[in-house]
């Protein structure tokens, strides 16, 4: 997901969106340990998503 799609979602859905993405990365981690992860590149798009996530929440709070 891009920035210029999360700017038109609302705080709300903005942490929703932080938390499902977290619980991802906390997947694929363990996807990643115990030998099952197929795509490895997942994992830093998935952090880049949550940055995205996290700068435009702070925007809006701020």
């Amino acid at each position: 997901m891009k920035a210029n799609e999360m700017i038109d979602l609302s705080v709300e859905d903005l942490q929703n969106k932080t938390e499902e993405l977290n619980q991802e990365l906390f997947n694929l981690r363990f996807q990643l340990h115990t030998g099952h992860l197929e795509n490895t590149a997942r994992i830093p798009q998935i952090k880049k998503d949550i940055a995205r996530v996290k700068t435009v929440l702070r925007k809006k709070q701020g």
